[in-house]
């Protein structure tokens, strides 16, 4: 049988391109693709750099001014201006190794001559006494072979160059369960691993020969001091607070036995509809309220942090420092809806975030594979290497320059340097000029591309002329294409949509905008008066890569899910972090130490069972007294830091630190085993051991290794067939451990482990990046399923963070002193009911899917399973909320009441269970820290949402699961208003909606209840005014919970729009016209009664 090409498939190629322009014959026959030029333009018009380039290799060099595209059934295209030999090999005889670099991958020659030699032949040539150069034959001068990369980093093959994996190939072992098998790796300590790995030396390499790596004994006499610290909410807060809980529980439990006990016989079926919505917003509360139980605060300790990963210790002479990598993932799909200068802020951040710059690296997925994005992107590269020196230099606070140039505050204060007013002059000239060149893209582009067309159209004309062709001058197909500033097609989408250069169909692509940096600092030159004094600031980059996946008819591209799913498994490739920070294009690094803090937990005691720290999400630009509840306190201050004292918060799209063996669907490190009934199908073959004791020989290990050979063939199927991604998983696995510097560090690597440098980057590694990104690549594999973000929901950040707690990871809430992030979120009444209806549609379809909390496994903790519960469950809520907020409506037209008569055990119950709901949230505002007035915007929202989108989120899940109706949404827009003198210009614009439907009707309704049941009291000949009250209290409940909807339908100082009118007219006649046929009167049954037109 023929193998399946998508299953097996050769190494990628590359077709170096020359610079031709306007080639566009086809490279290789047979290859349906075209030939592209493309330059990284540092400005759109190509401009010069005016800050000095640093010195790079050849090979560096090469790879930043290359594009990288491909696809399906396309050749890998690297497309750049010149070919560059960027191998140099040994050139003693019978000898291939690659010459002598340094820790930079910088080339050395020993010799002036310039005779290429490696370092074990150079070693050798020492070693025996004469130290002649082979080449000229004369003396070798002197060099610390210790500087010099390792050997053993330059002899694995070309595919694996790039990571730092070991030398062995082995496929990636298993148990029998075929979970992530974390003691096996730590196992394997008799293999040599080469560079970057952190598996524990045996030979006492890393230091010194008496390092801690060596010695078991150090580990006492070290000084440990714990990264984290938890602690509970005071028990004087907390212990009434439980208390009230269980009060109240007992109260409802009474009040609902009462209720169904006495039933009012005059109206039954009133009585029947609010007793069983009582019942379920009793249900509804227990869900809520049940995981509140045990909230918790964490803090962390970032002197110790540096302390232990920073300073110069036996296995770190040098102080390097031994923090794990970063990939930041910034996503982003639509830049007319997301603008390309808000993702470029959030870029500007990440660059400038305190962390070790080797150790960090961005990834920018644009979903949409827009020009306008591309060239935004290297604006913002460019910009940066102004911004990034200045923040550095001068401690700036936030590093999103848009935030910090538009402080309020005064940014003078506490800054002492005598050249930071002239430095901050110029930079903020520098950046506006940075923002007209954003604002003006899209014309260049717009206008760029109209030239060449124009070109290509008199090209085409002049060969139809020449050729003397008899087809019609009209029949001539010239395409509209987008063109870059070297004269080359952009390969993604075209402002004028084609065939292969459309939003559905287009080639992947990776850009390098900034190349890896070097391992040593690297300060800056003198300045003058006219530039920046940076001799004492590094001004190192982190690494940027732009990425586009390769999208193609009749896939499945899986939106969001697929697009981070890509960026997974390119930064594996290419920089292979342990871990992954996921940030909309919205969500800017507020607090620079965050990425610090974050760290903290993960390499803290017990961190390797943490699969993710969620940090809160806090916005800017949302007006001041938060009408929509934008601000979301009571979800991130309260039910968030509740679920962190159980197995943790719940993941909620950005703002999170992954744990990237967690998110490749590995199981977390073993606890105790304990025997359960599936202890007999999946045996656990070895006992758990800590890094630092010695593996012991079992001469059962050959058995047990034949028997997990046979999984081998499962791993294409898990991560693809892609050798150097799995290669990666295990270096990912073992960097992202905590230090094994405390005997109660059950799993730990050796410190010292990742101190060394990284290779840069070459072209096989980034080929085989585009390859991972192409449409194909996830088909028969588990991407989506159980690897990576989840696919089929449109929440699949919460189903996502659930399959990780599924699985029994724990996660963090890490809530710090300064805001980590910030974002912006939609203030406009329309776009929040959108979101919203986003959110809740996504629970309904959790709800129906096999990610239903009532199916976890057994690892799940209880308290834990019933917030995914109530996550899945509150949509349904709004069918019960919207009967009860007509009931006192249908009370007052009926003149009957919920209750036969308000007696006093009604009236206890009533004042009991409000009682304690108001008790509840004092204390909740105790112990969260939230405003009074930001819980009461919480209960309104809650009532608005219920009654209007998450009755539109039940019916469209339903229509998903019975009739298979897919549910499409358009992105929330990040741009302001129209009224730039106004701030909130957003909050006064109406944009009609169906959603609002439901609570304007709720509205209207009440209202002409209320007019109507206090007209009819007042003139009865036999008043009941215990009716009246019980319907005009419950009518004035519902009234002022909805009074932000119907203040955001006023617009801006009362101009009401038009429809609101239309409604109120004919809901007014419409109910009236019910209620006279329903109830005429003078006894008459026609419609009107007695009364006549005169």
């Amino acid at each position: 049988m023929a193998s399946d090409p998508r299953v097996t498939r050769r190494t990628p190629t590359i077709h170096h391109i020359i610079n031709s322009a306007g080639d566009f014959d086809s490279e290789v026959s047979g290859v349906d693709t075209s030939r592209y030029t493309v330059h990284l333009p540092p400005t759109p018009d190509n401009q010069p750099m005016e800050i000095a380039m640093q010195a790079v290799g050849t090979e560096e060099q090469y790879v930043s001014n290359s594009m990288f595209t491909g696809g399906y059934n396309r050749a890998t295209r690297s497309h750049s201006k010149k070919i560059v030999d960027s191998v140099s090999f040994c050139e003693m005889h019978g000898c291939s190794s690659k010459m002598m670099t340094n820790r930079q991958g910088i080339d050395v020659f020993p010799c002036e001559c310039g005779f290429r030699i490696c370092k074990d032949c150079y070693t050798d040539v020492m070693a025996t006494g004469d130290g002649f150069c082979p080449g000229c034959k004369e003396y070798f001068r002197g060099l610390d072979v210790s500087e010099m990369a390792p050997a053993s980093q330059f002899q694995l093959s070309k595919s694996g160059s790039r990571l730092p994996v070991v030398e062995s190939t082995e496929f990636l072992m298993r148990s029998h369960s075929n979970d992530f098998d974390y003691t096996q790796y730590l196992h394997e300590t008799n293999k040599s691993y080469g560079y970057g790995n952190a598996v524990w030396p045996n030979d006492g390499s890393h230091g010194s020969s008496d390092g801690i790596g060596s010695d078991r004994k150090l580990f006492p006499e070290k000084q440990w001091k714990p990264l984290t610290q938890r602690s509970s909410v005071r028990a004087v807060v907390l212990s009434p607070y439980r208390l009230l809980i269980l009060i109240r529980i007992v109260v409802l439990g009474f009040f609902l036995q009462w209720r169904i006990t006495n039933p009012n016989e005059d109206a039954i079926w009133l009585w029947l509809m609010s007793v069983i919505c009582e019942i379920w917003f009793a249900f509804s509360w227990l869900l809520d309220q049940l995981p509140k139980l045990h909230p918790v605060n964490r803090s962390v300790d970032l002197d110790a942090l540096q302390e232990k990963f920073e300073k110069p210790s036996p296995s770190n002479p040098s102080g390097r420092s031994d923090l794990p990598g970063i990939d930041v993932f910034v996503s982003t799909a639509d830049p007319e809806k997301e603008p390309p200068l808000v993702t470029a802020n959030t870029i500007l951040s990440i660059l400038a975030a305190e962390y070790p710059v080797e150790k960090l690296a961005c990834y920018v997925s644009d979903d949409g594979g827009a020009l306008l994005t591309f060239e935004a992107m290297a604006e913002a590269a460019s910009f940066a290497r102004i911004w990034v020196p200045f923040c550095r230099k001068h401690g700036i606070q936030p590093r999103n320059p848009d935030s910090y140039f538009n402080l309020k505050k005064d940014p003078y204060k506490n800054k002492v340097r005598p050249d930071f007013v002239r430095d901050r002059r110029r930079v903020k000239r520098e950046y506006d000029e940075f923002k007209v060149r954003i604002n003006g893209l899209s014309d260049s582009i717009r206008r760029r591309s109209d030239a060449f067309n124009t070109r290509e159209e008199v090209k085409i004309l002049k060969r139809w002329r020449e050729d003397n062709s008899d087809e019609p001058m009209e029949t001539l197909k010239i395409t509209k294409a987008t063109w870059l500033a070297d004269s080359t097609h952009w390969p993604g989408t075209w402002t004028i949509p084609a065939p292969e250069h459309s939003r559905g169909d287009h080639a992947s692509i990776i850009q390098v905008m900034l190349d890896p940096p070097h391992d040593e600092p690297q300060n800056g030159a003198e300045g003058d008066g006219n530039s920046m004094d940076l001799s004492e600031v590094d001004i190192r980059l982190p690494m940027l890569v732009y990425v586009t996946r390769e999208k193609r008819p009749g896939y499945d591209h899986n939106k969001k899910a697929g697009a981070m799913n890509a960026l997974v498994r390119a930064s594996a490739i290419m920089s292979n972090g342990p871990f992954i920070l996921n940030l909309d294009c919205d969500h800017y690094i507020y607090n620079s130490q965050a990425l610090r803090e974050g760290i903290c937990f993960m390499m803290d005691r017990d961190g390797e069972r943490i699969c993710y720290v969620q940090f809160p999400q806090r916005f800017e630009g949302i007006d001041p007294s938060d009408r929509y509840a934008n601000h979301n306190t009571v979800f991130f201050d309260v039910n968030m830091r509740a679920l962190d004292g159980l197995q943790g918060p719940v993941y909620v799209g950005t703002g999170c630190l992954f744990r990237r063996t967690a998110l490749y669907g590995f199981e977390p490190p073993r606890l105790e085993d304990n025997p359960d009934c599936c202890s007999c199908c999946f045996p656990r073959l070895k006992k758990p051991a800590t890094v630092a004791s010695a593996p012991d020989v079992d001469p059962e290990d050959v058995q047990l290794r034949e028997v997990d050979e046979m999984n081998i063939a499962l791993i294409p199927k898990k991560f693809g067939n892609s050798s150097l991604l799995i290669e990666s998983v295990r270096v990912a696995a073992i960097q992202g451990q905590p230090l094994a510097d405390h005997p109660s560090i059950k799993y730990g690597r050796p410190p010292g482990a990742l101190t060394m440098p990284r290779e840069p980057l070459d072209p096989p590694t980034i080929a085989e990046a585009v390859d991972v990104i192409s449409c194909w690549y996830e088909d028969k594999t588990e991407w989506g399923q159980s690897v990576g973000w989840i696919y089929g929901s449109v929440t699949e950040d919460v189903v996502t963070g659930y399959r990780m707690h599924n699985r029994g990871w724990r996660s963090v809430y890490c809530v710090t002193n300064r805001d980590a992030f910030r974002g912006t979120a939609p203030i406009n009444l329309t776009d929040r009911l959108h979101q919203v209806l986003r959110w809740a549609t996504g629970s309904v379809e959790i709800f129906f899917s096999r990610n239903n909390a009532l199916l976890g496994s057994p690892r799940l903790n209880f308290l834990q399973r019933i917030a995914y519960l109530n996550v899945g469950i509150y949509p349904f809520t709004s069918i019960f909320l919207i009967v009860y907020c007509f009931l006192p409506a249908l009370s007052l037209f009926s003149n009957q009441f919920i209750v036969q008569t308000l007696n006093v055990m009604f009236l206890v119950y009533l004042l009991v269970i409000t009682l304690t709901l108001c008790a509840l949230a004092v204390l909740e505002i105790k112990w969260s820290g939230i405003d009074l007035e930001e819980w009461w915007r919480n209960e309104q929202f809650w009532l608005i949402g219920g009654t209007s989108a998450h009755l539109a989120a039940v019916l469209q899940g339903l229509l998903k699961v019975i009739a298979g109706i897919e549910i499409s949404f358009t992105l929330t827009s990040k741009s302001a208003g129209d009224d730039m003198d106004d701030e909130f210009a957003d909050l006064y614009i109406f944009k009609w909606t169906a959603l609002m439907i439901p609570p304007l009707t709720i509205i209207f309704v009440n209202l002409i209840a209320i007019a109507y049941g206090v007209l009819r009291t007042v003139y009865s000949t036999n008043p009941e005014w215990s009716h009246l009250l019980g319907g005009v209290f419950f009518s004035f409940w519902v009234l002022a919970h909805l009074y932000p909807f119907a203040k955001g339908l006023m617009g801006r100082r009362g101009r009401t729009p038009t429809i609101v009118y239309v409604w109120s007219g004919l809901i007014a006649i419409s109910i009236s016209l019910l209620w006279v046929a329903i109830n005429p009167p003078s006894q008459n049954s026609d419609i009107g009664g007695s009364f006549q037109f005169p």
